[in-house]
């Protein structure tokens, strides 16, 4: 297929029988829940841009406003433009889609960003956008640049630019928006060949100048950068732009390249709500080594240097250990024996990834999605938080159809050498925010040390020298505590979500109050492990509109912690009770005797299975909690 595409995603064979069977369903009150499944089963196809449009013209018909059951947050995107950008629209719709998103947008006028965003009776200030995309144009970014300028000149230009566009983030914020800018691509013609950095007129030398200080700004800013420009470098200009469209449409983003941008932008989102993958786990034969070490025996795989296949198998094992690195957990799934697949990462010499840098280690002849289940539920995360990177087409296909939120790319048969490349374009791992990657290795540590069989318990959490260290909500943990948020499903009383805005104004807010844990012992840091949000109400009572906590701290008595903190807190601020709630949701089962288990006095369980829970503070003595607790500066 052209470039550029979105090669890691299964062909579309099925799009079109599958499309019309949705068209014939009708709308969404016929379909319900599995209609709105189909629709993203649809987008998790390699769709071209007219199978998006075709796609996404359903989509508009059946769910002009977000479906009630669908767990991610709806996001209203405003995208403001100095180009043509309405084709762009349906490709990020499907993108969003594809990640289960119901995407809302509104299209700023014909470049009109800066008037948009300064009137406050604007059409974009009544849409009230979560997030706003601004994508200007490489010619318009460029006009103020003389042909003939000297190097002072093109810096003014430079400096005007980066400062309007500061102007224009800090709008958007002011409106309650995460801001994505979308870099320039090099569409410009250069003026003097190898050395164009030499000419301070030459606006191709610009666009290289100002994506650099763009994206330090954007670093500063907290603004989120859309990379296209790096995307376009890949493919090649040629793929993205079309200067002919450009002419007759100003269409700057070529239709072909479309689906590809809507995926970037797609990936962003789900980014800036806690939705990107945690995990990625790894096959073993012909995926981290050549061959069938069961058959071939350790002797006989392929791997290592010396060997064109060995050297491509080694390079899948350093992309892998680069991402654990990052921050992201490795797990293995194989249909081997476990003391054979364990043989490799023991005994042979040119083995990169080792057993200690593994969070998960399944291997047996139970078939994947069994053992998929396992792995997700020994790490404490969702099944969509893994990707599944394996050779064998069969065994993609059967996680596909017995487990879709799992994400499963396409391959290219017998070349593991582009296999890293292919992780990377699919962008599964898309973050906002750098996670240290020693906090699972801290993690995994503390799962070893535990002995198999404890008889001492308490001794055992004892000898972990646990901190829990508390401090209320804060500008820096912003973006961790809205992931926190919006992404904990298990241990989250209510999971009721927000945005960065909601958490702003919770802040603000006199009548509230927000704190977040972290949690350390001898081992590391576990970061932030619990978000807690209380709100005082006339009557002297505290009322717990959130409360989750991260599954990796689950049987250490952090619970109990957490809840002297937010006693002492509340106290603090006359009350005289806590007032909690459990809301089922369908995955926070674990917790439905959360409050039970504290003393907290339960009341009639309500018709949907939730129920409230009064716990009185007058007199309370919090029992000791097995760790020390401190406040945080």
């Amino acid at each position: 297929m052209p470039k550029p595409g979105l090669a890691w995603l299964p062909a579309a064979d099925a799009f079109n029988a599958g499309l019309k069977r949705l068209q014939e369903a009708g709308a969404r009150q016929e379909g319900g829940r599995a209609h709105w499944d189909a629709l993203v089963a649809l987008a998790r196809l390699r769709l071209d841009f007219l199978r998006t449009d075709r796609l996404d013209a359903v989509l508009r018909r059946d769910y002009p406003q977000p479906p009630d059951h669908n767990p991610g947050r709806p996001v209203r995107l405003a995208v403001l433009g100095s180009s043509t950008t309405a084709h762009l629209a349906a490709p990020i719709r499907i993108a969003g889609l594809r990640r289960a998103i119901h995407v809302t947008i509104h299209e700023g006028e014909y470049g009109q960003y800066l008037q948009e965003l300064g009137d406050v009776n604007s059409a974009l200030h009544r849409f009230c956008p979560d997030t706003v995309l601004l994508a200007l144009d490489a010619r318009h970014l460029t006009l103020g640049l003389a042909p003939g300028a000297d190097g002072a000149q093109a810096q003014a230009s430079l400096d005007a630019v980066i400062a309007t566009l500061r102007a224009c983030w800090r709008m958007a914020r002011d409106l309650g928006a995460s801001v994505i800018q979308q870099a320039a691509v090099a569409v410009l013609p250069g003026m003097v060949g190898n050395n164009e950095q030499r000419l301070p007129g030459s606006p191709a030398g610009m666009l290289v100048r100002l994506n650099a200080a763009l994206r330090e700004a954007a670093d500063a800013d907290g603004v989120h950068v859309l990379a296209i420009d790096e995307a376009a470098a890949r493919d090649g200009i040629g793929e993205w732009h079309d200067p002919v469209l450009w002419h007759r449409t100003k269409q700057e983003i070529s239709p072909v390249a479309a689906p590809v941008y809507g995926d970037l932008v797609g990936r962003l989102l789900a980014a800036l709500q806690g939705r990107s993958a945690k995990c990625l786990v790894l096959d073993l034969d012909n995926t981290l080594w050549g061959g069938d070490i069961g058959d071939d025996g350790i002797d006989g795989i392929v791997l290592g240097q010396g060997s064109a296949l060995g050297e491509a198998h080694l390079a899948v094992q350093h992309y892998a250990r680069a991402l654990a690195a990052r921050g992201v957990m490795l797990a293995i799934c194989s249909r081997n024996d476990e003391a054979v697949a364990l043989a490799a990462f023991e005994g042979h010499p040119e083995m990169l990834l080792l057993r200690s840098d593994i969070a998960a280690f399944v291997a047996n002849r139970d078939d994947k999605a069994t053992n998929l289940r396992r792995i997700a539920a020994a790490l404490h995360i969702g099944l969509d938080s893994l990707v599944l990177l394996d050779d064998s087409a069969f065994e993609r296909n059967l996680v596909r159809v017995a487990l879709p939120e799992i994400a499963v790319p396409e391959v290219p048969d017998d070349e593991p050498a582009l296999m890293p490349s292919v992780l990377a374009a699919a962008g599964y791992f898309e973050t906002v925010s750098i996670t240290d990657g020693a906090r699972y290795a801290a993690e995994r540590d503390r799962d070893r040390t535990v002995p198999e069989a404890t008889a001492d318990l308490p001794g055992y959490l004892r000898s972990l020298e646990m901190t829990l260290t508390w401090r209320r909500f804060d500008r820096m943990a912003l973006q961790r505590i809205v992931q926190l948020v919006n992404k904990t499903n298990q241990f989250n009383l209510t999971t009721r979500r927000t945005t960065a805005a909601g958490i702003l104004a919770l802040i603000d807010d006199p009548a509230a109050f927000g704190l977040q844990l972290r949690l350390r012992d001898r081992h590391g840091d576990s970061g932030i492990i619990a978000v807690v949000i209380g709100r005082m109400q006339p009557d002297h009572v505290c009322r717990i509109e959130t409360w989750l906590m991260s599954c990796r701290v689950l049987g250490r008595g952090v619970e109990r912690a957490v809840l002297a903190v937010l006693a002492s807190q509340a106290t603090a601020r006359g009350a005289t009770a806590l007032h909690g709630e459990y809301i089922p949701s369908g995955r926070n089962g674990m917790v439905s005797t959360h409050y039970q288990r504290l003393g907290f006095a339960v009341g009639a369980e309500a018709a949907d299975g939730g129920h409230d829970a009064i716990l009185d503070l007058q007199g309370l003595v919090s029992p000791d909690p097995g760790m020390a607790i401190v406040e945080g500066t």
